[in-house]
C-alpha cells in the first residue's frame, strides 16, 4: 500500500516531519537524477542512490552501524510487514538500477521467450539461508505462494498475474502469466515494505515458527537476526556464510527507533548514531547545507497530494477541482508548510526523471486566484453548492495544513469544513471507504511507475480511493504494464500523466521527502529513494 506521511512543520520547530505507514508496491526515480547537485529547494541530490565505490576507498572490515529510524518495525514477515530493516537479513531475488530497471541480486536472470508471457527466474547457485538450508527454486516457489494465498499479504497483488509457477529444475523456476505482463519482474524488485516477490524466506523457519515467524526471521541476506527489544533496539550480526564472498565488511548493526525528528537529526549530528534513516524536509534541508554530514536523497515518483471525491458533488465536477488547485498559491505553501525546503510538484514525477512529461506539467492549472473565482462563480450559477469536507488526520501537522487550505478556498468563495480523526479512522473508514470531500495522502518517492500508477488511476485500483475512471488512462496504463520495450512504457507512462492533469482527480502537493543523512565516515551506502537500504556493502572508515 502507499505510504501515509505527515509532512508538514510544526509549529514552533525549524522545519517538518512525517510519519510512516504501511506501503504495498514499487520504487521510482529517473535516470538524471544523480546529475543534479542541489533541487530548487537546495536539497542536495547529487547522491540519490547511494554512496561512489570507486571514490570512497578500499574497504574496512568490522565495526557496529549506529542507526536511527524514524518508526518501530511492525514485522519481519515478508507478508507482514513494514520494516526498513528487513532489507538487512533478507536479500532480495531483483534489485532496481537507478532507472527503475530490475537488475540480478540472489537471481541471476529473469528473462521471458514469448514477450511477457512466460517468465524464468534462474537462481544462483550455491545460496544457503542464515540457517543452513538452500535457497532453491521449491523455496522461491513457498514464498510467492505464501503471498498468493494470504489475501491480505502486501505482495498479494501481484501474483495476481501468475497463472502458474513450475520448479523446472533445483534453481530454476517457471511463471506462466495469465496475459503478458512486461512489468511482472518490478514484483520481484520492490522495497520489502512494499510487498516485495523477491524477499525469500527460509521455509523451515517459517514453518517452525508459524506466526511468531515476523519476530524470528531467516533469510538469505548478509546479516543475522539476534534480538528485537520492542521500542529500543533491533540487532543482527554478520552472516559468514554470505553469498557475495568478502561481504558483509561490517560486524553487526543496531537499529534504534528514534520517532522524534529533532532527536533523529541532532543525534547524528553530535555522533551518538551513524545514520539517520527519516531525512524528512527538516532534516534534508539541514544536512544539506551541513558540511559534516552526507545527505542521500532523490525526489522520485508521486509524493503528496490530495485526493478527491470524483463520487459525489460538488468535487465530481470538474470546474471546482480546478478552482482549487488554482486558488493555492505555491510560495504561500512552500513558506508556511515546508519553510520553503519542500519539492513542491505539479504531476507524478519529478523534473529530470525518464518518465517525468513536461506536456503533462503544462497542463496543470497555475495559480490564478481570480481564474478560481470565476469557476467558482459559474458553478454556482448553474446552481452548485462548491462547500465540501476536508478530510486529514489529526496531528498537528495536520491542522496546520487543513487550515491553509481553509483559507486558500475560503479567498475564492468555498467554505470547507475541516474534519480530524484519528489515522486508523482516516485511513479506514474514511479514505479506503470514500468518505470524504478532499483527503490528503503521501505515496513513494518510488524509481518505477509500475505498480503505484496503475494503483492510483486505474479504474478500480486498489489505491484509487477517489474512484478516477478515465478509459484512456486505463488503456496507457494497461500498455505500459503488459510491453518489454522500455520506449513504449515511458510514452504510455508520460500519455497518462497528460490525461490525469486535464482530468484532476488529484491535487498535487510536494514530493515525498525520504533520506539518508550520514556521518562521513560511513560508506558504501545504496538505497532505493523509498529509504530502503542495502547493507552488504556499508563500512566505516577509521581514518
Amino acid at each position: 500500500m502507499n505510504e501515509r506521511r505527515n509532512v508538514r512543520t510544526r509549529r514552533g520547530r525549524l522545519l517538518l516531519c512525517m510519519i510512516a505507514l504501511i506501503s504495498l508496491v514499487a520504487t521510482a526515480c529517473g535516470s538524471q537524477l544523480g546529475a543534479q547537485a542541489t533541487s530548487s529547494a537546495g536539497l542536495d541530490t547529487s547522491k540519490p542512490f547511494g554512496g561512489d565505490p570507486a571514490t570512497e576507498g578500499t574497504p574496512q572490515t568490522g565495526g557496529t552501524l549506529i542507526v536511527g529510524m524514524y518508526t518501530e518495525a511492525r514485522s519481519f514477515d515478508p507478508t507482514v510487514g513494514s520494516n526498513l530493516m528487513a532489507s538487512a537479513v533478507y536479500d532480495s531475488l531483483l534489485k532496481m538500477d537507478s532507472k527503475g530497471v530490475p537488475q540480478p541480486m540472489l537471481a541471476q536472470s529473469m528473462t521471458t521467450p514469448d514477450e511477457g508471457t512466460t517468465w524464468v527466474l534462474k537462481l544462483r547457485p550455491g545460496v544457503t539461508f542464515q540457517d543452513g538450508t538452500p535457497l532453491n527454486a521449491d523455496a522461491v516457489i513457498f514464498n510467492v505462494s505464501r503471498q498468493r494465498d494470504k489475501p491480505t499479504a502486501l505482495g498479494h497483488l501481484y501474483t495476481e498475474p501468475i497463472d502458474t509457477m513450475t520448479a523446472t529444475d533445483d534453481l530454476t523456476v517457471t511463471f506462466v502469466l495469465k496475459r503478458p505482463t512486461g512489468s511482472f519482474p518490478v514484483s520481484f524488485a520492490l522495497p520489502f515494505s512494499s510487498g516485495n516477490l523477491g524477499t525469500i524466506a527460509s521455509p523451515a523457519a517459517v514453518q517452525q515458527w508459524g506466526d511468531e515467524y515476523g519476530r524470528h526471521p531467516v533469510g538469505a541476506g548478509p546479516f543475522k537476526f539476534v534480538e528485537w527489544i520492542p521500542n529500543n533496539k533491533i540487532v543482527v550480526t554478520r552472516f559468514d556464510g554470505y553469498w557475495d564472498q568478502g561481504k558483509p565488511y561490517l560486524d553487526g548493526i543496531e537499529f534504534r527507533p528514534l520517532p522524534d525528528t529533532d532527536t533523529r537529526y541532532v543525534s547524528v549530528v553530535n555522533g551518538d548514531i551513524d545514520l539517520d534513516i527519516g531525512g524528512f524536509f527538516s532534516e534534508v534541508s539541514r544536512s544539506s547545507a551541513n558540511p559534516d554530514l552526507v545527505t542521500y536523497y532523490g525526489p522520485g515518483g508521486d509524493g503528496q497530494f490530495l485526493y478527491f471525491n470524483l463520487t459525489k458533488a460538488p468535487l465530481d465536477d470538474k470546474r471546482v477541482r480546478e478552482a482549487l488547485v488554482r486558488a493555492i498559491d505555491p510560495v504561500a505553501l512552500n513558506v508556511t508548510q515546508y519553510n520553503n525546503a519542500g519539492e513542491l510538484a505539479v504531476t507524478a514525477f519529478a523534473e529530470g526523471d525518464q518518465y517525468y512529461s513536461q506536456a503533462a506539467a503544462d497542463a496543470y492549472p497555475k495559480y490564478d486566484q481570480e481564474a478560481a473565482k470565476q469557476l467558482i462563480a459559474d458553478y454556482k450559477a448553474s446552481g452548485g453548492n462548491p462547500d465540501f469536507t476536508y478530510n486529514t488526520g489529526n496531528s498537528p501537522d495536520d491542522h496546520q495544513l487543513g487550515q491553509f487550505l481553509q483559507a486558500q478556498w475560503a479567498a475564492i468563495g468555498v467554505n470547507v469544513t475541516l474534519q480530524f480523526d484519528d489515522i486508523s479512522t482516516f485511513i479506514g473508514p474514511v479514505v479506503q471507504g470514500t468518505q470524504f470531500g478532499t483527503a490528503t495522502w503521501i505515496s513513494g518517492p518510488y524509481e518505477n511507475p509500475y505498480p503505484f500508477m496503475l494503483n492510483q488511476f486505474h479504474t478500480g485500483g486498489i489505491n484509487n480511493y477517489g474512484k478516477y475512471s478515465n478509459p484512456d488512462v486505463d488503456a496507457a496504463l494497461d500498455e505500459a504494464r503488459s510491453s518489454t520495450d522500455p520506449a513504449v512504457q515511458i510514452a504510455s507512462y508520460q500519455r497518462a500523466q497528460e490525461l490525469i492533469n486535464t482530468d484532476l482527480p488529484v491535487l498535487w502537493l510536494a514530493r515525498a521527502a525520504k533520506a539518508a543523512i550520514t556521518r562521513p565516515n560511513v560508506k558504501g551506502v545504496s538505497r532505493y529513494l523509498s529509504s530502503e537500504l542495502f547493507w552488504a556493502g556499508t563500512w566505516k572508515s577509521t581514518s
